[in-house]
């Protein structure tokens, strides 16, 4: 498409309006790349050093004793300095700061598997908004800016990620009692006989790309907010940094006050049915890894679970 790094930048700048409240006072996990969507890539977590003085950090004690400063975009200054390291996307945490270990949104991630149509994810999301609107919850649409669809719904900060997790859990399964020959929320990719109904991201320092983040692919998609009468007739590719400005200025930010409608899940416990103790994990020591991320920089044919090359868009 002949875009270059300038074009990108200009492009957060010219949608910061939107794209700032869903990144705003979030640590940011920064995916690099330096040599362009063709070229290496290579994820980082702790902030550059040194970086502008205006540019807002959070530093993250990890159970296992390690830290990090992450940076924490608060305007378009700070969208215009990510960008120009090379983010192409932006990867926030489901967390805000200073409530780092209360995720404000649950998320059900639609993740297609080769082989699986584009029109299936379509009838599960619609199959997720029955779901939803049955447990009076507001919820919100978007493509994944690849070939996945996510939808979110805004949470009173109150429950910590392991509980939302069991909650979104139950979510996805009721999901899947609804389209059963084509969802499912089985984790072994091998044979997995439908879309995979991912609850598994609502976790701490797990990140999604946000509303409006351009992902690095050859077409430059982006993660596009949609109607909900848009969804029965979408295309993973209908949005594109070319096209997205336009898009913003006929129908608005999509997303506009969904944080003033954010609920409380704890009424879902007792409709789901879901324990309101958190459940026994062995603890891992280090941080939790971002699992999808060194998968995909294997799969690449990188030089390390951290890094590798981009060939052509990813599940996400």
């Amino acid at each position: 498409m002949g875009l270059t790094k300038g074009d990108l930048v200009q492009y957060y700048v010219d949608v910061a309006d939107a794209v700032l409240h869903h990144v705003a006072r979030r640590p940011m996990q920064m995916k690099r790349h330096p040599g362009g969507v063709e070229g290496d890539f290579f994820y980082q977590k702790r902030v550059p050093v040194p970086h502008p003085e205006w540019l807002e950090t959070v530093h993250i004690n990890y159970p296992s004793g390690n830290e990090a400063d992450f940076p924490v975009v608060t305007d378009a200054a700070g969208l215009a300095w990510i960008a120009n390291l090379g983010c192409i996307e932006l990867h926030t945490w489901h967390s805000r700061v200073p409530e780092i270990n209360k995720p404000d949104y649950l998320l059900i991630d639609l993740d297609p598997s080769e082989g699986n149509p584009w029109a299936h994810v379509r009838e599960i999301a619609m199959a997720s908004k029955r779901v939803m609107d049955d447990l009076g919850l507001p919820c919100y649409p978007k493509t994944s800016g690849v070939t996945g669809l996510h939808i979110l719904v805004p949470i009173l900060p109150e429950l910590e990620f392991p509980l939302v997790r069991e909650i979104a859990r139950a979510i996805a399964k009721a999901i899947v009692v609804l389209v059963p020959e084509i969802a499912t929320t089985q984790w072994k990719v091998a044979g997995r006989p439908g879309v995979f109904v991912d609850y598994g991201q609502n976790a701490f320092d797990r990140t999604i790309a946000s509303a409006y983040s351009i992902r690095p692919v050859p077409d430059a998609r982006a993660s596009a907010p949609l109607r909900w009468d848009e969804v029965p007739a979408v295309e993973p590719g209908d949005f594109t940094m070319v096209t997205m400005r336009d898009r913003v200025a006929a129908v608005g930010d999509l997303t506009a006050g969904m944080w003033e409608k954010a609920v409380s899940l704890d009424p879902l416990f007792d409709a789901l049915k879901v324990k309101r103790t958190l459940p026994k994990r062995n603890p891992r020591p280090g941080p939790p890894r971002d699992w999808r991320a060194e998968y995909d920089a294997k799969k690449a044919g990188g030089s390390g679970w951290n890094r590798g090359t981009q060939r052509g868009p990813s599940h996400r």
